[in-house]
């Protein structure tokens, strides 16, 4: 020991006084220092024990000495046995014997522990320049973690929607519960032609618009139409965005009307072309020049065409079906003269015109002698048909005992005159044509059902005039033209309110009365054009059936017979009374109201028939 200066040696001896004494502490100082160390150890244990994050702590043997709550909480193991043992007995992931090696802290490390994510800082324990162990504070943040997901997942959703309405054609504007503009897309920016929306208030600068009145009554407007200060005519659809109930806002969509009326225009473009197309496509479906008679285009009348052009390739038996008037003759016409058989003879002849007992005579022929007044051989109409076509007409209208004979010539080819002897084979194709339910006849017992099927092969349906409309004013305009030629005329067409009249008419007659409207109206009228006021009677009132004696046009026999059968069943009630009155028998009433198909138009009492 050594000192210097002045009373050094004075200072020496006290302090080697005071080395050679006694230390010694009373057993007050004593108790004291051992309070404040069981203090501030119960104090410490209560922080380990208190803490919300884990506490982990390894002394220099790698040993577990601390291992709170929280870290049981976390980890899912008891302090018990967890304490005293080798930290990679207990948690073999953990890194403290590697913190405990290099005396290097690892801190904010994350670690995944079964279904937990944790985040630890670990940093050694340096007492006096030795290790004296290592320690792990640690964190749970699985929830953290969730929630970080879930704003992740958010803000992709939002990018997302954001891309889309920034992409759409339609103009959206959102609006919140003060009535501020939060949102607009360029396509709304497009449509009104205002770039600064963002901020601006619609009670200012539109309050009496919809998103006003949706803000104020909290409900949606759908389609409404207006137009914008930039005179575009916009189409709407605004809907409240409510939350608790409450209104927080509008959605505003809208769509340009120009656009549309644009869309809509090229539509109606394409879709005049296609009709255009399909008309042209169905006038090149007629199957040859034989049928150029047949005015119209009607998808059902081509139908028809295009079954009766395949049918005269063939020489099979064909049966025109239709009401009367609606030119089946034109069509039997049309397959023999776009036949094979073309060079050969048409012949017509109709059933319903010639009385059953000249019937025979009339087909098939007669010797010299074969009756009273056959002073001459006479060739029926089958002979004169052959190597041609043979069209009977009204077949539903021949009696039972000429359908026998008739059904011979169909499988034999071969019949003998009335009042011969000789077998006359011939090479003819039959067409024949009704307006008649042959079925329905075939039932009754009327018509033969082998001669129905033998005639039946290739039936041909031709549809009324009240079926092809659209075909009307081409048959006006034909037969204007017709007439003109005929009756040297100069009438160029019908008004468009006439038109219109001869279009929404039912047309009972068909085509044939429509021609015979026409050339009344042709021979009539003083002008050029055809005006409503000259039209017949009944088609200006727009009646279903004409007044049976209208003085304005003279219609055909079968129409005033059809009309009259008609007025007569709607008053009487049965074929026998409208018989009585007609002075006609019940079968005959009966036969005439199928032929012209009464009975499926007039509902009149029920009564003996």
């Amino acid at each position: 020991m050594e000192a210097r200066g002045r009373d050094a040696k004075s200072a020496v001896d006290e302090m080697v006084g005071f080395l050679e004494s006694d230390f010694q502490i009373n057993d007050l100082r004593l108790q004291e220092l051992d309070s404040v160390i069981q203090d501030t150890t119960f104090t410490a244990e209560q922080v380990f024990f208190s803490m919300v994050n884990g506490l982990l702590v390894i002394d220099d043997n790698e040993v577990v000495t601390i291992f709170n709550p929280a870290a049981e909480r976390i980890l899912g193991l008891s302090a018990a046995d967890v304490i005293g043992k080798k930290i990679f007995e207990v948690l073999p992931n953990s890194r403290l014997h590697v913190v405990l090696k290099t005396r290097e802290a690892e801190l904010g490390k994350k670690q995944v522990i079964g279904e937990s994510v944790i985040i630890t800082n670990r940093t050694p324990i340096v007492v006096d320049g030795k290790t004296r162990g290592a320690m792990a504070i640690f964190e749970d943040i699985s929830a953290l973690e969730q929630t970080v997901g879930e704003l992740r997942e958010v803000k992709e959703l939002k990018e997302r929607l954001h891309l889309v309405l920034e992409s759409v054609e339609d103009g959206i504007c959102v609006v919140n519960k003060e009535g501020e503009i939060t949102y607009v897309n360029p396509a709304y920016i497009k449509i009104v032609g205002q770039d600064e929306l963002i901020g601006k208030n619609v009670f200012n600068i539109a309050p009496e618009g919809v998103r006003c009145r949706v803000l104020k009554t909290g409900k949606p407007v759908l389609g409404e139409i207006s137009q914008k200060a930039n005179g575009v005519r916009i189409v709407a659809n605004v809907n409240p965005i409510v939350v608790d109930g409450e209104v927080a806002g509008v959605v505003s969509t809208i769509k340009d009307l120009t656009e549309v009326r644009e869309l809509m225009e090229k539509l109606n473009q394409i879709t005049a072309r296609a009709e255009y197309l399909e008309q042209e496509l169905i006038r090149t479906k007629k199957p040859h020049e034989a049928f150029n008679k047949i005015i119209g285009s009607n998808s059902k009348l081509m139908e028809s065409l295009a079954v009766a052009g395949k049918a005269a390739d063939t020489s099979s038996t064909v049966m025109i079906r239709g009401e009367s008037g609606t030119g089946k003759e034109l069509v039997a016409e049309g397959i023999h003269y776009s036949s094979s058989r073309r060079e050969g003879p048409f012949i017509r002849v109709n059933c319903a015109a010639i009385p059953g007992s000249l019937l025979e005579s009339e087909l098939f022929g007669h010797e010299r002698g074969a009756f009273t007044g056959a002073i001459k051989r006479k060739l029926g109409k089958f002979e004169l048909a052959h190597q041609g076509t043979i069209f009977l007409d009204e077949i539903g209208d021949m009696d039972k005992q000429m359908q026998v004979k008739l059904l011979r010539v169909i499988q034999e080819r071969k019949f003998e005159r009335v009042g011969g002897e000789e077998t006359i084979a011939v090479d003819v194709r039959i067409i024949a044509a009704t307006n008649r339910s042959l079925e329905e006849m075939v039932e009754e017992g009327s018509f033969r059902e082998d001669l129905y099927y033998r005639l039946n092969v290739i039936p041909v349906f031709l549809p009324p005039l009240r079926d092809r409309r659209d075909d009307i004013p081409v048959l006006v305009d034909h037969f204007i033209s017709k007439f003109n030629q005929s009756l040297g005329k100069s009438v160029k067409c019908l008004k468009a309110e006439a038109l219109e009249v001869m279009s929404g008419y039912g047309w009972p007659g068909n085509v044939r009365e429509l021609e015979n409207v026409i050339e009344r109206l042709v021979t009539l009228t003083d002008s050029h054009f055809v005006d409503i006021d000259e039209l017949p009677g009944y088609l200006r009132r727009g009646d279903k059936d004409k007044e049976v004696f209208d003085d304005e046009v003279i219609l055909s026999w079968e129409e005033y017979e059809r009309q009259i059968i008609t007025r007569a069943l709607e008053k009487y009630g049965t074929y026998n009374r409208a018989g009585k009155v007609l002075g006609l028998t019940h079968k005959t009433i009966a036969n005439k109201a199928r032929k012209y198909g009464i009975e499926k138009k007039v509902h009149w009492e029920k009564g003996t028939r």
